[in-house]
């Protein structure tokens, strides 16, 4: 397993190389068929409905919480559906360690941290935010250390099948301190680790 981290000049080169693909993506969509007419009088999505769905999902102000090796941490941001439809996130993959979508909710009087069952679901047009003590993406075991300033990238995989590549920096943060329902991610509830700002 490789951890992509980057510093410097490649920090914009790669944020060159996501730009060109979300531009190229889109310029392809166009391509497309037209939509097609169904005997109800409504329209079904011509083959660049998939482009155009990975195309306009982005991410605002992603961010990771700075952590040790092998300890949990959190990626975070603000996901936008720039489409007439709902996009539903399934699941995340980073090479920097194992992924799983997360959500918080309550068990036995308390908020605990759990898989998210179905996905995120960014509305038509709207938003779904990724925070501390909300829905978040999991980095389960980071194979090294990730280091305030440091670029970690993921992929988004979406219910079409496409997916939607992007890179965050890690921050200290010395929240996100939740709970595990038992059974998930880490045993006996055992809280994610801090660092300290």
């Amino acid at each position: 397993m490789r951890l992509t981290l980057l510093s410097g000049s490649r920090r914009r080169t790669v944020a060159s190389i996501v730009l060109a693909g979300v531009l190229t993506a889109g310029s392809l969509a166009g391509c497309g068929g037209a939509d097609e007419t169904t005997p109800g009088g409504g329209t079904t999505p011509g083959p660049a409905a998939s482009a155009t769905a990975a195309a306009t999902l982005t991410i605002r102000d992603p961010w990771v919480k700075a952590g040790p090796a092998g300890e949990m941490t959190a990626a975070f941001g603000t996901l936008v559906n720039g489409t007439g439809a709902d996009i539903t996130v399934t699941a995340v993959e980073s090479p920097a360690s194992p992924m799983e979508l997360h959500e918080m909710a309550m068990k036995d009087g308390k908020m605990v941290m759990q898989p998210k069952e179905g996905g995120f679901v960014i509305k038509a047009g709207g938003s779904h935010e990724l925070s501390p003590g909300g829905d978040h993406l999991m980095l389960m075991k980071p194979a090294a250390e990730i280091k305030a300033g440091d670029e970690v990238t993921f992929t988004l995989e979406l219910s079409d099948g496409t997916s939607v590549p992007f890179t965050a920096i890690a921050k200290p943060f010395a929240g996100a301190e939740e709970s595990y329902a038992p059974g998930h991610g880490s045993p006996s509830g055992m809280p994610m680790g801090s660092t300290a700002p």
